[in-house]
């Protein structure tokens, strides 16, 4: 019996010692306990750094994607970082796993350690076609707000930025804000703010404002707005890319040199072409292939390239003011159909007048583009200058030969031989006996045969009073009392009369003087 006895007791020994060991392992923290499932310990590594050991796979995911979300938590800005996870996993019995916040945490170090670039929140700002970055959107006010102010305004009139709910896209407009109270003008100076705004409702109080005192009227801007769109975008950029805020001021507020076209008007001229755009005569005529010089012919409805100094942002402003002028009074023309345009008589002298004004002066920039008369009190009327005018084009001087060599111009020259004059009175074209000569312009033939020292000779008698004579011909194919045309054939080249070879002498006569030719020859 005792041995028997002896025997369960160390029977029991040992399945009270082998069930205590495994009871243990089950609440063993840190232990994984074995089956036989397959892999159940994983090795962890993030960007090729250990970051821990975790019996659960699908739990490492979810950790990765909290230290994601937890590093780039931590700035304002876009983070791009690089990301490589390796899992390794085995089928252990015994296995010691790391805390999970551990790991979390090494995982999130090493993601820090391998940012690439960190795209800041930015601001785009489009003015046309003009783009700069800033980093804030206070910087863009900023901005806006001292391209305003550098055309006065005196913090009356702020930026404002407001959202286009009509946009795919979150997109932001400027516009400029008028920031008295005016009560009663809510259309002018609120909902309307800007120079459109305060020019429609300048209609509708006209008549009102002329039967103002000058005292009545407020004096000074009365509104400004931005002649461009302006748009603002959020994005994210990198820094680089990023445009500091005294630069971009000096950007968009500096003068560029900005190609333009000026449309020639009826009565101007490039000096006073060259004072309205403040640019040199010079520069218009070297910018202008059709310009030889200040004397070459403009035609209205002709487009000039100049080039007119403006900033990337400009301005419009109007600016309400008295002021008291001498004036003159618009000049009063006379039509006469009977004269040719190039006739004019003064039929009443001018006398300037004096007046004082309250006008409303519209501004781009600092330039004057326009000007509205809202009160005018004339205290000397000015008395308007008449001039009477011709209406009829008058006509036009051609060669009188295709070809030919000039030999001899108008005015003192040695005389080529004994006989000829030291003061010739036309212009000599070098050319073979027998070349054509044709009317200089149409007319009436009132001499046509020879004349002394011009050998045969051709004169014709113009509408607009001057005459032409065509000397030292060798044939004359017209008679005196004939009608001819511009162009048409009237004799032959020569060497008759005193003249030292074969040419053709040319004369234009005005009040029976002779003038030079080339002055009137198109």
């Amino acid at each position: 019996m005792k041995k028997n006895n002896g025997k369960k007791y160390k029977f029991t020994y040992i399945k009270t010692t082998l069930g205590t060991l495994f009871i243990g392992t089950l609440f063993l923290k840190g232990y994984t306990p074995f089956q036989e499932t397959g892999e159940n310990f994983f090795h962890i590594q993030v960007n090729g750094q250990a970051v821990g050991t975790l019996g659960d796979r699908d739990r490492i995911e979810e950790l990765l994607m909290q230290a994601r979300k937890n590093v780039a938590a931590a700035s304002d800005e876009l983070v791009f970082m690089r990301t490589d996870m390796t899992v390794t996993g085995e089928e252990v019995l015994w296995g010691e796993t790391d805390r999970e916040e551990d790991v979390l945490r090494n995982m999130e170090e090493a993601l820090r350690g391998s940012i690439r670039e960190t795209l800041h929140r930015s601001y785009t700002l489009k003015i046309n076609e003009y783009i700069l970055n800033l980093a804030s959107l206070e910087e863009v006010r900023q901005l806006l707000q001292v391209a305003l102010d550098k055309y006065g305004g005196g913090g009356t009139f702020t930026v404002e930025l407001k959202g286009e709910t009509e946009r795919e896209f979150s997109v932001l407009t400027a516009s400029v804000a008028d920031s008295r109270n005016r009560e009663g003008e809510e259309g002018l100076y609120g909902t309307e703010a800007g120079v459109s705004g305060f020019l429609s409702g300048i209609t509708g109080e006209q008549e009102e404002q002329e039967r103002q005192a000058f005292e009545d009227f407020e004096l000074g801007i009365q509104a400004m707005d931005f002649s461009e769109d302006v748009e603002i975008v959020e994005t994210y950029l990198p820094e680089s890319r990023l445009t500091p805020l005294e630069e971009a001021v000096n950007l968009v507020i500096m003068e560029q040199e900005t190609p333009s076209i000026y449309e020639v008007a009826a009565g101007d001229t490039l000096s006073e072409i060259s004072i309205r755009v403040d640019i040199p005569m010079e520069t218009i005529i070297a910018m202008n292939d059709v310009l030889e010089d200040e004397k070459s012919t403009l035609q209205i409805g002709q487009e000039l390239l100049i080039t007119v100094p403006e900033p990337e942002l400009s301005v419009t402003k109007v600016v309400e003011e008295y002021y008291e002028e001498i004036y003159d009074a618009d000049v009063v023309y006379i039509d006469n159909d009977s004269w040719y345009t190039t006739e004019t008589v003064v039929r009443q002298q001018p006398s300037a007048g004096f007046r004082r004004v309250v006008a409303d002066v519209s501004y781009r920039n600092d330039k004057e583009v326009g000007r509205e008369l809202l009160k005018e009190e004339v205290v000397m009327e000015a008395v308007a200058k008449v001039v009477e005018r011709g209406t009829k084009i008058p006509p036009t001087y051609i060669r009188p030969i295709s070809g030919g060599r000039k030999s001899s111009g108008f005015g003192r020259r040695s005389a080529p031989r004994r006989g000829a004059s030291s003061y010739h009175k036309g212009i000599d074209w070098a050319t073979p006996t027998g070349t054509a000569v044709y009317a200089s312009c149409g007319g009436t033939v009132v001499k046509a045969g020879w004349g002394s020292g011009y050998g045969y000779v051709v004169y014709i008698d113009h509408e607009d009073g001057r005459q032409t004579r065509y000397g030292h011909l060798s044939k004359v194919l017209v008679t005196a009392g004939q009608h001819v045309k511009q162009g048409e054939k009237i004799a032959l080249s020569g060497n008759t009369g005193v003249s030292t070879g074969p040419h053709v002498h040319f004369e234009i006569l005005i009040g029976g003087v002779q003038v030079d030719p080339e002055k009137y020859l198109e």
